[in-house]
């Protein structure tokens, strides 16, 4: 089984004199398909041919500034082709942005560009397997879903965030198709974060994120009539006597689990 090679790059943004996106960050990390563990990896900074399509600011960190002494991508070729050449690629949306930005880069160059011998774009797999329970797909929304962290938008720390937000997800649907029937995200009356939220602002948004903290102590009132609640308990014993005289319930629970 070939390795995995989790990968991002970071670029300039489209401009309206510009729509050239110049590469300035390559990260990867290379991760055992068996064990979904780091077993190496590789990060550098690039300098563009032309400094002045790099802004001076810039939320992640990588500005002019920052580029201005990095090398440029002739001298890190050797060492990005020896880390993706051959191996499964993995990455975010990489089909259709991070894949065609390393293939400009080698061209460039005058270079043949690295050929994975597979790809897996996890847009595309969410997308059809986890679906959108989480909000949109974008790799911050389901980082925030999970509580991984913010995302950071530097390539080494993205591509270590999409192995971890796939380790989820991928955690999420086999407990779900172990017990299809009680932890299956179509069941009725389960309300995503997402569907829940859907029809507030920003703001509100925010103010959902943490409860307001209480100086007292309150009971609420319960709105079922807890009248007949002794019965019902005592049938229900009944119901697992019943149970466990003709089967045991640790059987039960081991069938449901290797389903």
């Amino acid at each position: 089984m070939g390795e995995l090679v989790f990968f991002d790059v970071e670029t300039t943004m489209p401009t309206g004199a510009e729509s050239r996106c110049w590469m300035l960050e390559f990260g990867a990390i290379l991760v055992c398909p068996k064990k979904l563990v780091e077993i190496g990896s590789y990060c550098t900074s690039i300098r563009p041919a032309d400094l002045s399509v790099v802004p001076p600011h810039r939320i992640s960190g990588i500005t002019r500034e920052a580029v201005s002494s990095a090398p440029p991508f002739e001298d890190v070729a050797d060492q990005i082709y020896k880390i993706m050449h051959g191996r499964v690629w993995v990455g975010h949306n990489i089909r259709r942005f991070d894949c065609p930005r390393l293939r400009e880069a080698y061209a460039d160059i005058g270079r043949s560009a690295p050929e994975p011998i597979g790809v897996i774009d996890s847009l595309n797999v969410l997308s059809q397997g986890f679906g959108r329970r989480a909000g949109d797909l974008k790799m911050a929304t389901l980082a925030s879903y999970f509580k991984i962290g913010p995302q950071k938008h530097r390539s080494i720390d993205d591509a270590r965030m999409n192995l971890e937000v796939i380790k989820h997800c991928a955690t999420v649907l086999f407990l779900e198709s172990s017990l299809p029937n009680i932890l299956s995200n179509n069941n009725v009356g389960m309300v995503t974060r997402s569907k829940a939220t859907a029809t507030l602002t920003c703001r509100q948004q925010i103010s959902r994120k943490s409860p307001p903290t209480c100086t007292a102590v309150t009971r609420r009132t319960s709105p079922y009539n807890t009248r007949g609640f002794g019965k019902v308990v005592e049938k229900a014993k009944d119901a697992l006597r019943g149970a466990r005289g003709s089967r045991p319930l640790n059987t039960l629970l081991r069938h449901s689990l290797l389903r």
